[in-house]
């Protein structure tokens, strides 16, 4: 055979090969969302094609599918480690509006198969290749291997730093000017988020009524912007500790520049390290109780109940999840990749260990929607400094 003939007999075989990964692919979608609706994305192949061939309206976003193998690996389970690693990894990407990712992956964990659907669907998936030459990034956020028993205090703090000492720069970047990693407070909605976050730290220091003078302790203080914020406008002696090196780092210079050494300090210890001397008036958490964990929540609140004077008031403001075991199964992703060892506990279970300690409940608050709409500034933000962020970590 000519090495001409050889060529065409390759790039004949190779076309071959490429018609029959479209076909397969393009079956899979159609299998897998067929009981989606209202359709509201497309997906584009690695070869220009998309899918469905029409839509009635704009699709809010679009799924890039970067080579033949990539749907392979995303739907390897219904499980999120899977897809939002297809995403890290570059098998996928997202053009338009990236929580689109977060809908697929409610879709497809809600997904209910018989079994013939499920063999049909399965029959499709094994027929995809295996070939992931096409990615275009590799990843130095590996996923987190913790060892030893959950929330012990040396694990805790290895599960803090994967989080938190990526870069005090990275997080600059799209946090507000103080640095607040909570939910903002947006009582008219239109807030900036500078605005919204000091709008929730002064939010916060009323509710606890703090009067100058008094001794205040933020638990997980992270880069102390509450603890600066009450000192400087509630005249309070306010302490703070983190598990972060790099977040008490920051603090203690803040704090130098602030002028306020001589009311504000941060420890660099963990909440049951913390020496039992005089009681504190006021006790704050604020998103630091999700690291605590279900089991040491008793341990938690006694702890508190142990730093505060009586008749002092405790505020824990935190991420709370449903009662149902079902959901309080953590993300595969989320435990991986973003907060190791995180969980989150339903409000009627921490009221009642709070009550154990010996707390009188007198104020329980919602803030979700204010929740919402911080993440959306924090995307936001993080998108428009993408180049900015970059310069901190990889696209990872």
């Amino acid at each position: 055979m000519t090495t001409l003939a050889a060529e065409a007999l390759k790039r004949s075989l190779h076309l071959r090969s490429e018609s029959r990964d479209i076909c397969m692919t393009l079956a899979l979608l159609d299998e897998i969302f067929r009981d989606y609706g209202p359709l509201d994305f497309s997906v584009r192949l690695w070869n220009g094609q998309t899918w469905p061939i029409s839509l009635e309206r704009k699709p809010h976003f679009t799924l890039v599918v970067r080579g033949p193998g990539a749907l392979r690996r995303m739907l390897l389970s219904r499980s999120d480690l899977y897809l939002c690693e297809a995403f890290i990894y570059g098998d996928i990407t997202v053009e338009g509006e990236i929580s689109g990712l977060f809908v697929l992956r409610d879709y497809l964990e809600k997904l209910r198969l018989n079994p013939r659907r499920l063999a049909r669907l399965a029959w499709l998936w094994f027929r995809l290749p295996r070939d992931h030459s096409y990615q275009q990034f590799t990843s130095s956020r590996l996923p987190a291997h913790l060892t030893g028993f959950r929330h012990t205090i040396e694990r805790d703090r290895k599960a803090i730093a994967f989080h938190y000492d990526v870069s005090n720069e990275f997080y600059a970047t799209w946090l507000d000017r103080r640095m607040v990693y909570s939910c903002a407070y947006f009582p008219a909605g239109a807030e900036d988020l500078d605005t919204a976050q000091e709008r929730k730290l002064d939010y916060i220091c009323r509710k606890l009524r703090l009067r100058p003078g008094e001794r205040l302790l933020d638990i997980g203080c992270g880069w102390g912007g509450l603890v600066i914020y009450a000192g400087e406008s509630y005249g309070v002696h306010a302490t703070g500790i983190t598990l972060s090196k790099k977040q008490y780092d920051l603090v203690r210079e803040r704090i130098r520049s602030a002028g306020l050494e001589d009311r504000c300090s941060v420890k660099l210890l963990d909440y049951r390290e913390l020496p039992i001397g005089e009681p504190f008036d006021k006790l704050v958490s604020v998103g630091m109780f999700e690291h605590v964990g279900r089991e040491k929540l008793p341990i938690y609140f006694f702890r508190a109940w142990q730093m505060l004077k009586p008749g002092g008031l405790f505020l824990n403001h935190g991420i709370s999840g449903r009662a149902s075991a079902q959901d309080r199964l953590r993300s595969k992703f989320i435990e991986s990749y973003v907060f190791p060892d995180g969980e989150l506990c339903d409000i009627g279970f921490t009221l009642g260990e709070a009550e154990r300690a010996g707390f009188e409940i007198i104020d329980v608050e919602s803030l979700r929607p204010h929740y919402a709409l911080t993440l959306r500034h924090w995307i936001s933000r993080l998108e428009a400094n993408q180049k900015e962020a970059l310069r901190y970590v990889d696209e990872s």
